[in-house]
């Protein structure tokens, strides 16, 4: 495969450079004249010159704002076509770099004369994107059915009508020397603590690329172990999840084109906490939550405890169970591991089938392909109907995760156990847990503990996390975050109870 040379591709990045720098409005203007999209002519008897991108525009704003304005000759300078323009945010520069900006962001462009260097930006955006809809990939049955969307400004919508204060905050980088993707770091100020906030927009100043299309871009690159399996920063597509987030002290990222949002500092309890545990009463939402945590082992231990006992330790399954082990195992020709892995690795290949085959492509070729070659396993002594069973309830118990990315981390997981029960047997399951555990008390997110409540261990913090309490016991704030408010409410008021007479 040809590759370019490092002197061929410093040459090309001094190109791209030096077509950015030291550049003219007319420059600027005769490069973009190459692309169809680009308009520029004179409007009136005076000649004022107008550019801008079709593609990017509003027709109306043109046609029923500038246009009436320039063919009267009713403006004599850009200052006087500035006051009588009833459109918002229009602006007099002469800097090359932010008139790039903002004729690639859908503003027009007027001059007086053509080789003018001072130029005005009037605001026309055409705004298209996709409405507000119901979230896809956290679902809840109860509680707010709105998802966030790939417009920045949307989504900030989204969170100042759930957070109607002053004290939200929102600052805002240009991030990719080629995408100029804005992203925006959300926090309240007076509760989110000064130190997480500086962390964050000092790691993404930080950030030397060229493209940042979503917020998995600054998700892999901000996070403090790139090398980790875990996710340390939380997406989600929820404003209302974000929103009970920035409460509690943290901080959000938001990427213009991104349907979904960073939070942190995160930790491991969080990515097994639903939406609808705060939409329930406490004690299904502490019952619903540990069956999700028990889920998770079971996904992750049940094939390798079937390897393992299988392999080195036959002793420890009871008489009753060990004579069906021996029948569904008669015919089978392959040790207990080899088994295990055709199994894993078809369950594997119907998730990814299913996942990028349309939706109801997808639903049938899950069913259908897992039934049939299922049972045509079973029929050719490929496999035991037992290892079938608790391969298919292993594959069902990973998906009870809420959270996408601890979904796939559960995946990638088993196979190191796997290795390690077929050499060692349970010691060898017990060292990669041990190993796994000793990586997840290392693993911080922007700094702070990411296996906290559990290390360190805070007990204030654990009324929200394998259990949940109620809302009137949840009288601070998790002290992960470090917040400078961590009272949330003062607890003597709960405990008054008052008669309806009063």
């Amino acid at each position: 495969m040809w590759r370019p040379k490092k002197k061929e591709q410093e040459k090309t990045i001094d190109r791209f450079q030096a077509l950015s720098s030291g550049q003219t409005v007319q420059t600027l203007f005769d490069r973009l004249e190459h692309s169809n999209d680009f308009k520029r002519y004179k409007v009136g008897a005076s000649g004022w010159v107008i550019s801008y991108v079709s593609t990017m525009c509003d027709d109306k704003i043109i046609n029923n704002a500038l246009l009436p304005v320039l063919k009267k000759n009713e403006v004599q300078s850009l200052e006087d076509m500035k006051e009588k323009l009833l459109v918002d945010n229009i602006r007099v520069t002469e800097d090359t770099k932010k008139i790039e900006e903002n004729v690639m962001a859908g503003h027009i462009i007027v001059q007086e004369k053509s080789a003018d260097q001072k130029v005005l930006c009037i605001p026309a955006s055409n705004n298209e994107g996709r409405k507000v809809s119901i979230p896809e990939v956290e679902f809840s049955v109860v509680g707010p059915k709105e998802a966030f969307v790939e417009s920045i400004d949307t989504n900030m919508s989204l969170m100042r009508k759930r957070l109607p204060i002053s004290q939200l905050t929102l600052r805002e980088l240009k991030m990719g020397s080629i995408t100029q993707t804005r992203v925006g770091v959300v926090y309240i100020d007076g509760i989110a603590d000064e130190d997480n906030i500086q962390t964050v927009l000092q790691r993404l100043k930080n950030i030397d690329y060229d493209q940042i299309i979503d917020s998995s871009f600054i998700s892999q690159m901000i996070s403090d172990n790139s090398t980790s399996p875990f996710p340390q920063l939380l997406d989600t597509e929820r404003p209302d999840r974000v929103v009970e987030v920035l409460v509690e002290g943290k901080i959000a990222i938001v990427v213009d084109g991104s349907p979904h949002v960073l939070t942190c500092p995160t930790t491991i309890v969080e990515f097994f906490s639903a939406s609808d545990d705060y939409f329930l009463p406490w004690h299904l939402a502490t019952a619903f939550r540990l069956i999700r945590l028990f889920a998770v082992f079971f996904s992750v231990l049940s094939t390798p405890l079937y390897v393992a006992i299988l392999t080195y330790h036959h002793e420890m399954i009871p008489e009753e169970l060990m004579s069906t082990i021996v029948a569904s195992r008669a015919d089978i020709p392959f040790p207990p591991i080899l088994e295990v892995i055709i199994l894993e690795l078809t369950i594997e290949l119907l998730r990814e089938a299913g996942a990028r085959l349309p939706t109801k492509i997808g639903q049938t070729i899950g069913i259908v392909g897992g039934i049939v070659i299922g049972t045509a396993a079973v029929d050719a002594g490929l496999t035991s109907n037992v290892l079938l069973i608790i391969v298919a309830l292993a594959a069902l118990a990973s998906f009870t995760t809420p959270v996408y990315q601890i979904g796939n981390t559960i995946r990638l997981i088993r196979f190191p156990f796997l290795i390690g029960a077929q050499m060692w047997g349970l010691v060898g399951v017990a060292m990669v847990m041990m190993f796994y555990i000793g990586h997840l008390i290392k693993l911080t997110s922007i700094g702070r503990p990411f296996f906290a409540p559990l290390y360190p261990l805070r007990f204030l913090d654990l009324r929200d996390a394998f259990i949940r309490l109620p809302f009137s016991k949840q009288t601070d704030r998790p002290l992960q975050n470090r917040p400078e408010a961590p009272r949330r409410f003062n607890k003597k008021h709960v405990s008054e109870r008052r008669d309806i007479d009063e």
